[in-house]
């Protein structure tokens, strides 16, 4: 398979590259021979039918799994050579599924500020995130307030704001909008347009007809393949 030219990107090195990646599951489902570059900015909208294989592309770009051939790129740098919470550091996952933790708002948001990898990084204040509720169409909920008694949508955009305050250079997405209706599910869309627009790589996978309003590359996976199309 090709890898598609980066346009003006394409003599830079790129954000996140899979070259010849295969992964298999018990059972023998997986992916075989993934390669693709996707350059600073880039959205990348990853389509499919169910058990295609869409979330284990994502795991995989996470490093939630290890592939079992090829190697997994950011920035030129082998997944291998980085100690995995560094990584975790430079990208963030969105899971289909919200997951919060016991306490307030806040204490949620600024989870990963506490991780040993974060120390000395700068935390963000009430307003910021205050600031990052409303982008999200949550003005209603209060820092102080119990994350759990939010409703799933409400968790799912919480989740996804404690993934974008460590300021990522690369944001998996695993059908981010599902639990959300339909004013929701565009902000979320929209600030991910944004984050692009930004030179954050986004990759997203989406069961909608939702196609980005930017310049975006289509991955394709089916039968453990996975094609590239702009």
């Amino acid at each position: 398979m090709k890898t598609p030219p980066c346009d003006d990107a394409a003599d830079e090195i790129p954000v996140l590259e899979f070259k010849n990646v295969s992964f298999s599951w018990p059972g023998g489902k997986g992916l075989s021979g993934v390669s693709f570059a996707v350059p600073a900015g880039q959205f990348v909208l990853i389509s499919g039918p169910s058990g295609s294989g869409k979330s284990t592309l994502l795991r995989l770009a996470v490093r939630l799994e290890e592939p079992t051939q090829g190697e997994i790129f950011i920035h030129g740098e082998s997944f291998k050579s980085i100690y995995p919470p560094e990584l975790r550091t430079r990208i963030s996952f969105v899971q289909q599924t919200p997951t919060v933790l016991p306490g307030t708002v806040r204490e949620n948001l600024l989870m990963p500020f506490n991780l040993e990898i974060r120390k000395g990084s700068s935390i963000p204040g009430d307003d910021e995130l205050y600031d990052w509720l409303g982008r999200l169409a949550l003005d209603d909920v209060a820092l102080d307030s119990e994350a759990a008694e939010l409703s799933v949508g409400q968790r799912q955009r919480l989740c996804l704001i404690r993934s974008l305050l460590p300021k990522p250079v690369v944001i998996c997405f695993d059908e981010p909008t599902s639990a959300l209706d339909i004013e929701s599910r565009e902000k979320v869309e929209q600030i991910a347009e944004e984050l692009a627009a930004e030179g954050v790589c986004i990759l997203m996978v989406n069961h909608t007809n939702y196609h980005p309003a930017c310049p975006h590359m289509l991955l394709t996976v089916s039968g453990g393949s996975v094609e590239v199309l702009l």
